[in-house]
């Protein structure tokens, strides 16, 4: 058996049930804020919150799924949160309203907790030691088509059919995720550490976030909150300067740029470790946010596209790499809920905390801003993980 093999049947079921799972969050977050306006009159701030309680579920979920998915077992987990998923998602269609609505997407964004923690478990598990990274980042893949995919099909139905058949088209895709997952197979894990019962008693803050983690998960936190500004800001700041029918493929690029990328940055880690490619993803991010900054053609728009999914997606998949690897295989579920909670946060919170500061600066200061954020953020990866990484992956490949 070639043990190195990394395309097996077991990872493209994960890498496709994780992508399922994704392509109903982007394509609901497109269109929900809408349907509370004319299904329920809510008012904007209304519309936001229905939005953004998304997040919020999806942190509590990774918080307590990454505490007991190694007691649970990560096969029942993966099952429970997709069950929950559905379920969740038919409330979509009964949702009377606002209140309802409300605690709809605070329990999806739990169960999508759930899922994206268990699928990002089982698939660094499943991945070969000696191509940790380069398959992380293949399947970091399936989320990043889910971004560009999702938000076209959202928008391409609303033209077409209703609301009620969106959710249904949601909810069948979640019962797609669940039939396909029962064929996926997941081996018993080889612990390198044996737990104690005194490290899993208790409310300890390490039994639900894991340390060795924490370093990279705050780079992971700044990184994504600059992000956020793009992901949440893009339509206002392209109507503002006039190039919407440039930004309608943005991420399209975005998406390319790192598809593209993937697999070169992914072996790159693998062979020579992870500051070959997060000092180059830092300066470039900063670059793509300065140059978004300055925009003033659609192709200037695209490029800054372009230099933004070079730098942040390949640095989010790297970040993920990095988390795990750090890791005793008994704890990886804490390490990656630790990576996804860090995410979340920056992602989920950014846009709210950036709406504060938008009508100070405007959209052109706070991308330079931002900017000038990440490339200082290059110092702190060096003190948090850099300065460390070539004494750690000679630990590593001692272990290996």
């Amino acid at each position: 058996m070639n043990t190195s093999r990394l395309w097996t049947k077991d990872f493209i079921i994960i890498s496709g049930v994780n992508f399922l799972i994704n392509l109903v969050f982007y394509l609901l977050i497109v269109i929900i804020g809408e349907y509370a306006v004319d299904q329920f009159q809510a008012s904007t701030s209304q519309a936001g919150l229905v939005t953004g309680i998304f997040i919020i579920g999806s942190l509590i979920g990774r918080l307590f799924t990454g505490r007991f998915i190694e007691s649970l077992g990560r096969r029942k987990t993966l099952f429970i949160g997709l069950v929950f998923f559905i379920l969740t998602t038919v409330l979509y269609l009964i949702s009377s309203n606002i209140g309802i609505m409300l605690i709809t997407r605070l329990l999806h964004g739990v169960a999508a907790g759930i899922v994206g923690t268990a699928t990002g478990t089982i698939a660094a598990q499943i991945i070969p030691a000696a191509r940790k990274a380069e398959g992380i980042g293949y399947f970091s893949m399936s989320t990043t088509l889910a971004t560009a995919i999702g938000p076209f099909i959202g928008l391409f139905m609303t033209q077409y059919t209703t609301f009620q058949m969106i959710f249904i088209f949601s909810v069948v895709l979640g019962v797609i995720s669940f039939v396909t997952s029962l064929f996926v197979y997941i081996p018993a894990i080889t612990m390198t550490t044996q737990p104690s019962s005194v490290e899993t008693r208790g409310f300890k803050i390490s039994n639900f976030i894991e340390p060795k983690a924490l370093p990279i998960a705050i780079i992971t936190l700044v990184i994504s909150f600059c992000y956020s500004s793009v992901l949440s800001f893009i339509k206002f700041y392209a109507n503002e300067i006039n190039l919407v029918s440039a930004a309608s493929f943005f991420f399209l690029v975005y998406s390319i740029a790192v598809l593209f990328s993937r697999p070169f940055t992914g072996r790159l880690i693998d062979t020579r470790g992870a500051n070959y490619i997060m000092y180059p993803g830092f300066i470039i991010l900063a670059g793509g946010m300065v140059l978004l900054s300055a925009v003033n053609s659609g192709l200037i728009l695209l490029v800054a596209g372009a230099l933004i999914g070079l730098g942040f997606g390949n640095m989010q998949s790297s970040t993920q790499a990095i988390a795990v690897k750090l890791t005793p295989a008994h704890r990886m579920g804490l390490a990656t809920s630790t990576f996804f909670i860090a995410l979340d946060a920056g992602l989920g919170f950014g846009p709210y905390i950036l709406g504060f500061i938008i009508p100070a600066t405007g959209y052109r200061s706070l991308y330079v801003i931002l900017g000038l954020v990440v490339l200082v953020s290059t110092a702190l990866y060096y003190f948090l993980h850099g300065k460390r990484e070539s004494g750690i992956r000679a630990n590593l490949n001692k272990v290996a």
